[in-house]
């Protein structure tokens, strides 16, 4: 007979002694059982002890967290969160230098547990670390030069120790002083500094002013770009990254008008350069979190284009009247006409003239064309920079077009409106930055004006699509989609340079994308006939249970989750697998992410599938629901879903691509019995589809299928053929 599913076995250490083994019961009092351990070896004050989990994170046991323990889990019989707390607070403000660090490193380690951060924090251990930071340890610096290894170790379990508690969200970070932070600063400012000091110090930093618009202001003031620009010089990526979060967080949190102001100063230091040659080309391959990084600074960097984007044109504005003006003197330069020169009515003409030879809609008034948003006047810039930099080819298309007379000329001025407007869907101009993403196009890091130049090589592209497809007026968004396809084959494929972007370009015609449409349109053609649709409806039953097993073997095999958390570096890991009898999810956390299989022993935690009530996704997930206004975006809501069972409990997942959330939502609903509708199921069913309909029209190939069955003969007139066999 089975044990009570309230008992639990167990092995318990205490140091000196042998384990014990022993039936735990779930219904008893934790104080009660603990009370049971020590009275087994003869130990006063039970109130003073408390049960661990004996493994690397050494997580007290609470009432909150008991159902943890599993058959078979050893724990360890240790000293109180409230003991351990009082005993740290103590052992820390030691005079010894030795004895102060030793208990600075168990401090460090102990704090990943939220039950004794709770406890030290409530001794105001945040307050006395601040202290320490702030000037407990201005008398070791004399010591600095003589003891810096011991020093550097000292301030670098001081500061981690700091971290882990903040991390656990219990103290509010607008509470810390300018002194401290000021302190803080003056770590990363130093040239010369102890790389976990320094990596500690810009956690901080980067925590305090995504956490606090007071903190920012602050940090802001203590900290300049010049002096974090140093740290991307070196070659740990570690600090690199670090160093890039901090220049995010302080992008992010700048008022509008100190955004520009910011740019400027980033552009004056070199950042952009200084990132290409010592992180994007250097040796060493570039990290999750440092692609994250990249492009975060890059999704910031392109979202300055913003304001001019949702800025529409004045028609009365000079200035703005000044840049069409100086279009159209670049391009007809040999036209100019001599000042004074002929009527009013004369010059007007000759302005409408040639406003229509630059393509724009409006030929008397351009400036008209310019308020629709988006793009705005960021078209209009986009058009200025091309006549300017690259005025050759700007000249040419604008000449060779205007002097067409077949109707097949391509307009310059609605090329580039609708253009820059496609630039920005594709760059998602005025969007956050995702929190999963870390797709960064190393190409836009090759050139200060990189969107500009971005637009230009652009615009060259859509003018030749445009000759290739003969295209006329009519023919203007057909020309723009096979643009937009080009574009984004080839930004696809990652080049690392803008000259590389323009050769893949080149190698993307509009003669190459119809044989790639035509690859394409045949991988998934539907012939109409009705004998090959009562086929596919015969097939399709079949193709869908492969895709169902398929879903099903996938979560057999099992995925790494992130938990998401407010600092994204230190998130944690957590492994959830179907069983083989696709009747139970067995899931359980992990230090880091699995480089090879999950033990299955390490996943301790199991939910039934008869328990799953229904599958959630998006916005009415619990968990994006609580999620911070950074974290409210497309992106993660695109990833989320939970699973809910019982009455009102969660199991809440975000998955960390779009593969893996199709492949998880359509496996839980096959195991709900519900139909499988996501993006992949539908893909994969076309392509199996067509794949099984043309190896079983094989034979039939070059042969004409008829529309409706051949006609059944008359009956013979006798049947004297048949041959009996019997």
């Amino acid at each position: 007979m089975p044990p009570p599913a309230d008992i639990v076995k167990v092995a318990i250490e205490w140091p000196g002694a042998f384990p014990k083994l022993m039936e735990i019961d779930q219904k008893k009092p934790l104080s009660a059982i603990i009370k049971e351990v020590c009275e087994g070896w003869s130990l006063g004050n039970p109130e003073n002890f408390a049960l661990q989990i004996a493994d690397a994170t050494n997580f007290y046991i609470t009432e909150k967290n008991r159902n943890d323990i599993k058959n078979g889990s050893i724990l360890r019989l240790t000293t109180s969160p409230y003991q351990t707390a009082v005993q740290l607070h103590e052992r820390i403000q030691s005079s010894s230098m030795d004895a102060k660090l030793e208990a600075l490193k168990d401090l460090a380690n102990a704090s990943r547990d939220i039950t004794f951060a709770q406890e030290f924090i409530n001794l105001d251990g945040i307050s006395l670390l601040t202290q320490m930071v702030e000037s407990g340890t201005e008398r070791y610096q004399k010591l600095q030069k003589i003891m810096k290894p011991c020093f550097g170790d000292l301030l670098s379990f001081t500061l981690t120790a700091f971290v882990e508690l903040m991390d656990h969200g219990i103290v509010s970070w607008d509470t810390f002083s300018v002194a401290f932070i000021k302190k803080i600063a003056s770590y990363v400012n130093k040239s010369a500094m102890d790389t976990a000091v320094l990596q500690r110090s810009l956690a901080i930093l980067e925590s305090m002013v995504l956490n606090s618009q007071d903190l920012y202001h602050k940090v802001a003031q203590e900290i300049t770009i010049g002096q974090l620009i140093p740290h991307l010089q070196g070659t740990d990526q570690d600090i690199q990254t670090y160093t890039i979060a901090v220049i995010n967080a302080l992008f992010l949190k700048a008022p509008e008008e100190k955004r520009q102001e910011m740019a400027h100063i980033l552009a004056q230091k070199q950042l952009r350069s200084i990132i290409l040659t010592n992180v994007i080309r250097s040796p060493i391959a570039i990290n999750d979190e440092m692609a994250h990084q990249l492009y975060v600074l890059q999704v910031l960097t392109f979202n300055l284009l913003e304001d001019r984007m949702m800025t529409k044109m004045d028609p009365q504005d000079q200035a703005q009247r000044d840049i069409i003006f100086e279009l159209r003197r670049i391009a007809f330069d040999v036209e100019c006409e001599p000042n004074n020169s002929g009527s009013i009515e004369k010059r007007k003409s000759m302005y409408t003239r040639d406003y229509k030879k630059l393509g724009f809609i409006n030929h008397v008034n351009p400036a008209v064309d310019f308020t629709q948003i988006p793009p705005g006047m960021l078209a209009l810039d986009n058009m200025l920079y091309f006549a300017r930099h690259h005025q050759d080819a700007y000249i040419r298309i604008v000449l060779e077009n205007s002097s067409r007379e077949d109707k097949h000329e391509c307009p310059f001025g609605r090329s580039s409106i609708e253009l820059t407007k496609m630039l920005c869907e594709i760059l998602k101009v005025g969007e956050l930055p995702s929190e999963n993403c870390h797709d960064f196009h190393p190409m836009f890091f090759t050139h200060d004006r990189s969107f500009e130049e971005f637009f230009c090589i652009c615009i060259q592209l859509l003018n030749k699509t445009w000759k290739e497809m003969r295209a006329t007026s009519e023919d203007f968004n057909k020309v723009m989609q096979v643009v937009k396809e080009q574009i984004m084959r080839a930004l696809t494929l990652k080049p690392n340079s803008l000259d590389q972007f323009k050769s893949r370009l080149q190698n993307l015609s509009y003669t190459e994308i119809l044989k790639i449409r035509q690859s394409e349109r045949m991988n998934q053609e539907d012939f109409q006939s009705r004998p090959i649709l009562e086929l596919r409806e015969k097939i399709q039953p079949e193709i869908m249970e492969l895709i169902k097993q398929q879903r099903l073997n996938r979560l057999c095999e099992g995925t790494c989750f992130r938990k998401i958390s407010s600092r994204r570096r230190q998130d944690k890991f957590w492994y959830c697998r179907l069983s083989p009898n696709h009747k139970v999810l067995h899931y359980g956390d992990l230090e880091e992410s699995p480089q090879g299989e999950v033990p299955h022993d390490s996943l301790q935690d199991k939910l039934p599938v008869a328990d799953i009530k229904a599958v959630i996704t998006g916005k009415d997930c619990p968990h994006m629901k609580e999620k911070g206004a950074l974290k409210q975006n497309k992106e993660v809501l695109e990833l989320a879903f939970s699973v809910l069972y019982e009455s009102d409990e969660y199991l809440n997942f975000i998955a960390p691509d779009k593969h893996e959330y199709c492949v998880w939502t359509d496996g839980l609903n096959a195991l709900l019995g519900k139909e499988m509708t996501s993006d992949y199921t539908k893909s994969d069913m076309d392509t199996l589809l067509s794949m099984e309909m043309k190896l079983r029209l094989l034979d039939l190939e070059n042969i004409q299928i008829p529309e409706a069955p051949p006609p059944i003969p008359k009956e013979p007139s006798n049947y004297d053929f048949v041959y009996d066999c019997n």
